[in-house]
């Protein structure tokens, strides 16, 4: 079905992109909301379903070797079992596709393009990232690639100008009600840590899978250090009391050097087009490899252009507005996220490791 190859470095960069693009424009908001001042210790806590998720996915693809995951669910459940399991992650690629989608576009008119129709911009993107997901696994790794240094030093590069602007005493008091804030803000930000569950459908095609575990762990730090990092700009400038839905747009804004380097938002609209374009591409290639390799079918390629118009429904029909999205980050992905990405392959590890010692 797939007769690409990629590194496992670059699977690893495809999995920061396939987190970041959208947990920085949302997550400092979402978590601040429940963490307030201990905002930057939310990660670090969501973080360990991140690493326990890559050792799932390890020894799931180490015990399956060159399976798929729904070949997976049916051997340790049984083929109607597994079938159904995967139905359930056919809707949990296109809602979490969808979602991505819609929270591009509007995170696009709501700031830059005001007059301009959702449907341009989300049928835009849509066409282009079909077009690379036609291209396979390895045109969606290279762009990933060239995209991942402009990304994530432009980021840092955004923090280091903002360093004169930052307050530390916002940080303080630490833990001034104990530990259960910041527990309470880790709840968002673990369902983007629970996207790594994503690596089980690169390894297969991994030149050097034997170092699939190091860069998909690598890349969880990679993400844990940028994910306190933009909170703890976010905490230093803005506080822990702020209403902006995208806080460190907020703050990028307001980098000034000599009153000659500033107005960054044109920089901060292209760099965050370039990672969420990597973003939804890499949610779209898996589902459309899920699909074809749920359904039996000998390429996926075919089926690209008729799930595209399903996400383009999704992103209208299911998420009418800006509150309906918000919604279902706070309430809906993370349930279902900690269920389909934790909870079951780890049910499935449970059972298919009993077996192996049974027999």
């Amino acid at each position: 079905m797939e007769k690409g190859k990629i590194s496992a470095f670059q699977m690893g960069i495809m999995m920061y992109h396939a987190i970041i693009p959208t947990a920085i424009l949302s997550v400092p908001g979402l978590t601040a909301k429940y963490a307030k001042s201990d905002m930057w210790l939310s990660p670090i806590w969501a973080s360990i379903i991140g690493f326990m998720i890559v050792i799932i996915v390890i020894r799931l693809y180490k015990l399956f070797p060159e399976k798929t995951f729904f070949q997976m669910c049916e051997q340790t459940v049984g083929k109607w079992a597994g079938k159904l399991l995967g139905f359930s992650y056919f809707c949990l690629f296109i809602m979490f596709t969808g979602n991505i989608t819609r929270i591009y576009a509007e995170f696009l008119i709501g700031l830059f393009f005001p007059k301009t129709p959702i449907s341009v911009v989300i049928i835009s993107m849509l066409v282009l990232s079909a077009v690379t997901v036609r291209g396979g696994v390895e045109v969606v790794a290279r762009c990933s690639q060239i995209i991942f240094p402009v990304f994530f030093f432009s980021i840092f590069i955004i923090i280091l100008l903002l360093v004169p602007h930052f307050e530390l005493g916002n940080l303080l008091p630490i833990m001034e009600n104990g530990v259960v804030p910041s527990l309470k803000g880790a709840v968002v930000p673990q369902e983007w840590f629970g996207e790594f569950f994503l690596m089980l459908f690169f390894l297969p095609y991994l030149t050097d899978a034997k170092h699939g575990k190091k860069w998909g762990l690598s890349a969880v730090f990679v993400v844990l250090i940028t994910f306190v990092t933009t909170n703890l700009t976010v905490l230093f400038i803005l506080g822990s009391e702020f209403s902006t839905a995208y806080p460190f747009l907020t703050t990028a804004r307001l980098v000034n050097i000599a009153n000659f380097f500033d107005n960054l938002d044109a920089i901060i609209m292209s760099m965050w087009i370039l990672g969420l374009f990597v973003k939804i591409t890499v949610f779209y290639y898996v589902m459309a490899l899920s699909t074809a390799q749920w359904l039996h079918l000998s390429d996926f390629k075919p089926i690209v252009w008729p799930l595209g118009i399903l996400i383009l429904e999704l992103s209208f029909w299911s998420l009418p507005n800006t509150l309906v999205v918000n919604h279902i980050d706070l309430v809906s992905l993370p349930f279902w996220g900690f269920l389909m990405y934790f909870l079951i392959p780890l049910l499935i590890l449970g059972i298919a490791s009993l077996r192996k010692k049974q027999t």
